[in-house]
């Protein structure tokens, strides 16, 4: 058609020459009326998608969250890159948005240093291009990484600037708010703001629909097949939907979990009772869900950690046992953090705590070679524990190995070890 024959009363064959050249872009509402005018979708006008692709890539993208969310994180990237390779220049916003993915997905794996490149990449091409991305969840995941690369400081800077924005917002539920509340529990930073995440949203057991979900997942994945592509995302989206009850409240029940952490090993205004409300909210959520089991585990230390500082370390000793029982054959920091405890309640009962310190010791000492500053704390609280046991060189050896978990080799002449590193 020509410019004249595109033009009319509503639009003038002079503006209709100015979006041809590329010197203008059309509104949402220019778009619509050129492309009715010429017989296709606005899609297609705009990036040349026709709307069998437009669905071929829902479908894609629906598939890639699923297996980032309930399958496996490598293959969940993969789909992820393939939809960016697919995407192209011709839309920037669908590559954004699977690049984002992909990022999540490489976060999933572990693959820490590789998420935080592409998030950063990700903030910048945000903020040049707001359309495309919005910033604000590209700064809670980078908060989030950072924390767990061990660059406390960046991550602390990157959540105050997050809750800035989100309290200019006054938003506090909804999956960024749990995020940010996540992200900020974890830096003990901004507290007053968790405390009104977990009021507004509680802490409360849902069901574990993972077979629901499998099951729709795979009704998808033969939809697909069969040719029919908008069943097929329909089934998707319903997988992804019956998933997220459980995933909000496994992560307001870690919200929780760490919330009691902080509140017992606070030096002053402890509040025993809430601790305790929330690590046995945390755990009840968590034991609903087997694949939970790590934090399941955890819950229940916190928890004999609240009935030890309560004055029940009958209590705190079955908490730590039952942890320990659920937790056959898996070594590192969470088993270890158990035998602390109980060596702990045998320190109180001025019982000899030799075995479970010795215990503890080995099972940190298959810690993984990264910085970790959760690794750092156990070796510290190991340290002091052996210094109330008397053992002076093993309460050094555990110091220097706190240390060198946040990145720090250096000789520990005494037995002091600043705190400060592995708060």
């Amino acid at each position: 058609m020509s410019q004249a024959q595109l033009a009319g009363p509503d639009l003038s064959d002079s503006y209709v020459s100015l979006i041809e050249s590329g010197k203008r872009t059309p509104t949402p509402v220019v778009a619509r009326l050129l492309a009715e005018r010429l017989g296709c979708t606005t899609e297609f006008l705009l990036h040349g998608i026709e709307p069998r692709q437009r669905i071929d890539t829902e479908l894609s993208l629906r598939h890639a969250e699923l297996e980032l969310f309930h399958g496996d994180p490598a293959m969940a990237a993969d789909r992820f890159s393939d939809i960016v390779k697919a995407a192209g220049e011709e839309n920037a916003m669908l590559a954004a948005h699977a690049r984002f993915g992909r990022a999540r997905a490489l976060e999933s794996q572990g693959r820490i240093g590789r998420a935080v490149e592409a998030f950063e990449r990700l903030r910048r091409e945000a903020a040049a291009h707001p359309e495309r991305l919005a910033g604000l969840p590209l700064t809670v995941a980078l908060c989030r990484c950072y924390q767990r690369a061990g660059d406390l400081q960046r991550a602390r800077d990157l959540g105050a600037q997050a809750l800035t924005q989100v309290e200019q917002l006054s938003v506090d539920q909804g999956e960024l708010a749990v995020e940010l509340a996540a992200a900020l529990v974890e830096t003990e930073t901004g507290l007053p703001f968790v405390d009104r995440v977990i009021a507004a949203n509680g802490v409360t057991t849902v069901a574990d629909r993972s077979n629901e979900i499998l099951a729709l997942w795979q009704a998808s994945v033969t939809a697909a097949e069969g040719e029919d592509s908008a069943l097929a995302v329909q089934l998707a989206e319903d997988a992804i939907a019956a998933g997220r009850p459980a995933r909000m409240a496994i992560r307001m029940a870690r919200v929780a979990m760490r919330w009691a952490r902080i509140a017992v090993t606070a030096p002053a205004d402890q509040d025993l009772d809430r601790a305790n409300e929330l690590a046995t909210a945390a755990g009840s959520v968590f034991a609903t869900f087997p694949a939970e089991l790590l934090d399941h585990a955890r819950s229940l230390i916190v928890l004999s950690h609240v009935r030890l500082r309560a004055g029940s370390p009958g209590d705190a000793s079955e908490l730590a046992n039952r942890a320990l029982d659920g937790l056959v054959g898996v070594r590192g920091t969470t088993p270890a953090a158990a035998y602390l405890v109980l060596a702990e309640v045998s320190l109180a009962r001025s019982q000899d705590a030799g075995n479970e310190l010795r215990r503890a010791q080995e099972l940190l000492s298959v810690a993984g070679p990264q910085p970790d500053r959760e690794t750092a704390r156990a070796w510290r609280e190991l340290g002091d524990l052996w210094g109330k046991a008397g053992a002076r060189e093993n309460q050094a050896r555990a110091y220097r190995r706190a240390l060198e978990a946040v990145g720090i080799h250096a000789n520990v002449p005494g037995t002091a070890v600043p705190a400060v590193l592995t708060r």
